[in-house]
């Protein structure tokens, strides 16, 4: 089957930070005066709110009912500063994009509000290291809703059997795109979700900028 374009997942897919997300969560909690949450709740607040500009709606949801004055929008700034400040591009996919993209259509989709998304890709250096580049805080729908991927293949110009979608979220990533018709390749790591049958491919993270070109040559 040709393909003629290849889209990603942003965060534990392409880049992770060298500190956990849920102390980072802490460390900006405690930075302004806010109550501890866990990071279970901040993901449940962030997955109301997809389509949302920036974090700020995601911090109200998460401080919703606790006796606290702090400002959701200094929560997340003071949240974003530190994700980014610890921000990697995984081992060798800055120059596995250039080189796919001599050949490929090259997407990203991240779930997520566009301050915070953006102000990644700025962060990495990334701001035009893709074709299309979307942020479902742009969008109607955040993924799996097929919404989001039919945008997707919008932009890229491309049908559903044309590209392939690389990501680590089994429900997110794998689901959305497969329902949406597209391949999915599932990128694994230790403490990640387990292969997905799913997915047409497997990858591990440590391994994806040296093995997905390959995956890719023999679809």
């Amino acid at each position: 089957m040709n393909t003629a374009a290849v889209a990603f997942d942003l965060d534990d897919t392409l880049a992770v930070t060298t500190v956990d997300r849920e102390t980072l969560l802490v460390e900006a909690m405690r930075a302004v005066g806010a109550p501890p949450r866990s990071r279970e709740a901040y993901l449940d607040a962030h997955a109301e709110n997809l389509t949302a500009r920036s974090r700020e709606p995601v911090f109200e949801r998460l401080l919703e009912g606790l006796d606290t004055d702090v400002d959701a929008d200094e929560l997340a700034r003071a949240y974003r500063e530190r994700v980014n400040a610890s921000l990697q591009p995984v081992a060798g996919v800055e120059s596995m994009l250039a080189t796919l993209r001599e050949r490929y259509r090259l997407g990203l989709l991240t779930n997520g509000p566009v301050v915070a998304q953006r102000s990644k890709l700025r962060a990495l250096g990334w701001t035009d290291a893709f074709d299309v580049a979307l942020v479902t805080g742009e969008l109607s729908a955040g993924k799996p809703d097929a919404a989001a991927f039919e945008t997707l293949l919008d932009e890229l110009g491309t049908t559903a059997a044309e590209t392939v979608f690389v990501g680590d979220d089994v429900g997110a990533d794998v689901g959305g795109a497969a329902a949406a018709g597209i391949d999915a390749i599932q990128v694994t790591f230790a403490g990640g979700p387990a292969p997905d049958t799913t997915a047409f491919a497997h990858v591990d993270r440590a391994e994806l900028a040296t093995r997905l070109p390959a995956i890719l040559d023999s679809r």
